[in-house]
This record gives structure tokens, sequence and C-alpha cells, in this order.
């Protein structure tokens, strides 16, 4: 089959490698119909590239028709249509029956010292072939897979494989309700399908980002924007917007891709300097990220508010402004997003008529899969108006 692997910092290429098969009782095989490209996606294209292996199969947002069926599945039969949440796990456990599948205790990482395994995410995260592919293996297929219903084109349901549950929980964690204020830094997938579903719930939204085309999908479902191109100091602008106090909450949906953070990015790309072995190594134990969006979200909220963080980041030696954090009595929730948590009253408010989330023209590329390697340079670099990549394998139907 063919799939996108990784082959070495910034180089991304399709090639023919074996086809899954089933290992397990419980596993389930997906001919993918349609893999999303996600920001995380590009923490693998540098800077988290010393946990890779040149041949992993990348990719974590899928969706497909099931082809196969371990003999142990009862709730799955071939021909059913799946979308394949990024974390894997078992639905089981102690955490999973608490909602937390992120840390799933089955495929936790305890090598790594990290949570649940990921699809296509590096030996951080257990190495597990992923979904930008033409067909992959599920593990658990009584539990993790999600069953949407034929008919609906795959954009309808494919955000719930990541963008929806980690936009979603965003949400939620920033404990906002109708007539709250909430501000969104970064206008990305995540960030603005975040905007929409606290629009949906009543919520004030405001909107920062620094590319156009971003800010004009957020305004144009009603958010209210802010250019950081045009002012070098984001949080008195939210304060003015916001009668002096800041918004009740922020969703920081940047992570550690944030402008504005010169010697945190000169650290990372000096990295390469080093032995393989030895950056993995100084990642882990004194990494540092561009913290410019974090810092902006602190400084945003108004006292006693809630910052959620969705946005990924990977230092394990980042500054926290401590004192402002206490002083400011804020509240701080972040995590990868529990998908199977969410994914159910997720698909009650998709499996409807109306499109409330705008999730059918969400992507703005649909793309075959031997576009690719080309597609993560243009969404690396905001090129070509990309927001959302979709990567359309396979000839199973739709």
């Amino acid at each position: 089959m063919k799939a996108v692997t990784w082959q070495a910092r910034n180089d991304m290429q399709v090639r023919e490698v074996p086809d899954p098969t089933l290992q397990d009782p419980t596993d389930v095989l997906v001919e993918i119909t349609s893999t999303g490209l996600c920001g995380s996606d590009l923490h693998l294209y540098d800077p988290l590239t010393p946990f890779m292996t040149p041949g992993d199969v990348v990719g974590h947002e899928p969706m497909g028709v099931v082809r196969e069926v371990g003999s142990a599945v009862t709730t799955l039969t071939a021909g059913d249509r799946v979308v394949v949440p990024f974390n894997v796990s078992c639905g089981t456990c102690w955490m999973c029956t608490r909602g937390l599948q992120s840390q799933c205790e089955t495929t936790q990482n305890r090598d790594q010292g990290t949570g649940a395994g990921l699809f296509g995410y590096s030996k951080l995260y257990g190495q597990v072939p992923g979904g930008q592919a033409e067909l992959m293996r599920v593990p658990f297929g009584d539990h993790l897979p999600i069953q949407v219903p034929h008919g609906p084109p795959d954009d309808r349901f494919l955000f719930l494989s990541d963008v929806l549950p980690t936009a979603w929980q965003g949400v939620e964690y920033a404990g906002v309700q109708a007539g709250d204020s909430l501000l969104v830094v970064g206008a990305g997938p995540i960030g603005d399908m975040a905007a929409r579903i606290a629009l949906h719930r009543g919520v004030r939204v405001i909107v920062v980002d620094r590319v156009p085309e971003r800010l004009e999908r957020v305004a144009a479902r009603g958010a209210e924007i802010i250019d950081a191109r045009q002012t070098d100091d984001v949080p008195e602008q939210v304060r003015r917007l916001t009668e002096g106090r800041g918004t009740d909450a922020v969703i920081d949906a940047v992570g550690m891709e944030a402008h504005g953070s010169p010697a945190a990015e000169m650290a990372q790309k000096s990295l390469r300097l080093l032995p393989k072995r030895l950056q993995g190594w100084v990642l882990s134990t004194m990494g540092v990220d561009r913290m410019d969006a974090l810092y902006v979200a602190l400084d945003s909220v108004r006292r006693g508010g809630t910052v959620s963080i969705s946005g990924v980041y990977g230092g394990a030696a980042d500054p926290m402004p401590m004192l402002q954090m206490f002083d400011k009595q804020l509240q701080v929730r972040m995590g990868q997003a529990n998908v199977r948590r969410w994914s159910d009253d997720i698909l009650a408010l998709l499996d409807t008529e109306e499109d409330v989330l705008g999730v059918d023209a969400f992507a703005t590329h649909h793309l075959p899969l031997e576009d690719a390697p080309e597609a993560y340079r243009q969404f690396r670099d905001k090129e070509q108006g990309m927001v959302k990549a979709v990567f359309t394998p396979g000839t199973a139907s739709r």
C-alpha cells in the first residue's frame, strides 16, 4: 500500500509499505477514504525529529470503511463506516472509564513517561503506524473506532478524529457559558473550530492571529478579530475590548509553534547540530518551547479566569510566569483531547440536517495522498491559503 512516511527532518515521502494485517482478535482493518493533515504533524517535521525513525508511517486523523474484523470483534462488520480517534485507547481500563482516554493505562508509554499511544506519532507515543495511508490496523475494535452512518460526505464526520474533540475539550476546559467572553489565540484548525463551538454556545469570541485568510474565516462565523500584525500589545487590546478586565477565559490553540519567541526558536533549531540520540535527551530534559502564545493567554485573561491549553507543548524546562499566574488567581487546564469522552455528544450534533459547525466546508484543500510532501511544506509555510488539508487515498466507497 501507499503511505506517507517520515524519512528525515523536513522530509516526508509517499512510499510503498507492507499492508497491515490483523495481529490480535480485537483488531479491525480499515480502508482509509479520507485522512487529515494536522498541525501536530508539523512537530514531527521539526522539532520532534529525534524521536522519529525513517519509514515511520504518520498521520492521526483518518476515517474509512472496515475491510476485515478480528474474531473477537462483535460491534463492527466489513463495510461499516468508521472514524478512528487519534488516541490509541482500550476503552475499558481505569483511565478510559473515567473519560481520560489520552491517559489509557493499557497503551501508556511508561518507558517514555508519556500517556496513551497515538497513531503516527513517534517513539514518544508508541511508534504506532498512522493513518495517512491506504490501509490501517486499528486495535480495540469494539471500543475505539467511532461508527458513523453512510451517506454524507466524509468531511461531515472526519474531524471527529481530532479537530472536533480537541476544540470541544478546549471549550469545555475553558468553562465558558452563554454570555461569557473567550479569547482564542490562533485561528488554525483547532482555534477556528473552538471559536465555532463557543459561538454556537452563545459565547462572545475574540480571535487573534496574524494570517489574513484565517482571520477572515473566523470573522465570517461571527467572531471578533485581532490582527497580531497590527498591534504590539495584544493583551492590552483585549482589555480595551472587555472593560479593562480581560476575557473570562482564553484558549491557547497555538502551542510550541508561536511567533515572537526568537531565543526559543534558535534553541530548537540548534538541536540539529547535535547527534540524534543526544537531541532526544536534550528535548526530554532541557527542551524549551516558543512560549509567546501562552504568555499572551496568561496576560489577556481576567483575574480569576481560566486558561485552556489545546496547542501542543513539548519542552521540559519551559519558564512560566508563576508570580503573575498566582497573583491573578488563574486556573489552567490542558492536555491531549480525550476523543471518546466527547465523541458521542459531538456526533449527535453532526448527525443532523443542519451543518451547525460548518464542517462540510471546513477543509480548504482536498488532495491525493501523493501530494502529501508538498502539502506539508505549504501548511508549515502557510501558503496557498491552506488552513486544513485532507488527503483522499484508496478506492473504498465514500
